[in-house]
């Protein structure tokens, strides 16, 4: 940041990374196609590996900015927090789209659906197995994130970092037991609007722990080098917000999608 400015905000320097991560991106989409076509994976990991690598030197670049050359003054602090903010809100109302659809489908189901839900022929999951065990995993790993946070604010690096690797070990927990539910599904995707509905709203918050993990995951190893401090950690704090989000967003769909829809 140039020390001569009159303002205090971080106006950032040329990056590559925004036009190698939209390459990356338009290979990752063109991969996938051509893997659900032709079942050839190459380009798929091809672009898989360059969105990797650019989020590694993305976050790299603003970790050096946020923390060792003293770019993320309060305002940009405070901008930073309102981004993450409407990002949640944008979150939010992403998701509020596939609730849309499946309650528009489950209140009023049609003649082909044998005017019931779920449809004829569609045998739903027991609520009180796998998603209670994932209901009580992500309401735990809500509890340790705030702990993990809690502990940072007191100046416990010892405690903040055993509740971030309790986290992000329950967030891989249920990625697994989710997966494990997934194979063990007796319908698919394609079984009329209930799989459909389904799978792209548990698929997707499926996604969002994934992201919320590593994120988490990015956080203790900033952690474990001493990036953070009491008064400046809002890359943690962003963390936290969004594995708060998403916890909430699993509660409606573990009663709306599991336990009413079932």
């Amino acid at each position: 940041m140039d020390m001569h400015c009159n303002h205090p905000f971080h106006l950032v320097t040329v990056s590559p990374w925004p036009l190698m991560g939209a390459l990356g991106t338009l290979i990752s989409v063109v991969g996938a196609v051509k893997w659900f076509h032709h079942y050839t994976v190459y380009l798929l990991l091809v672009g898989v590996l360059i969105n990797v690598l650019v989020m590694y030197q993305w976050w790299r670049d603003v970790v050096r900015e946020g923390t060792f050359q003293g770019c993320h003054t309060l305002e940009v602090s405070f901008g930073l927090r309102w981004g993450m903010i409407l990002f949640i809100i944008s979150e939010v109302f992403f998701f509020i789209s596939f609730f849309w659809a499946f309650f528009h489908s489950s209140l009023s189901p049609m003649m082909e659906l044998g005017l019931t839900w779920p449809p004829t022929g569609v045998q739903p999951f027991n609520v009180f197995q796998v998603p209670l065990l994932n209901t009580a995993i992500l309401l735990a790993s809500g509890v340790s994130v705030t702990w993990a946070h809690h502990g940072l604010m007191e100046g416990n690096y010892t405690q903040s970092v055993q509740g971030l690797i309790l986290t992000v070990l329950l967030g891989v927990y249920f990625s697994f037991l989710q997966g494990y539910e997934y194979m063990e599904a007796s319908f698919s995707i394609a079984d009329s609007v209930y799989g459909s509905t389904f799978f792209v709203a548990t698929g997707f918050h499926g996604l969002h722990v994934l992201i919320g993990s590593s994120f988490l995951l990015v956080c203790l190893l900033r952690l474990l080098v001493k990036h953070f401090s009491l008064s400046h950690h809002f890359g943690f704090e962003a963390a936290a917000w969004y594995w708060h989000f998403v916890d909430v967003v699993w509660l409606f769909l573990y009663v709306s999608v599991y336990w009413w829809g079932g």
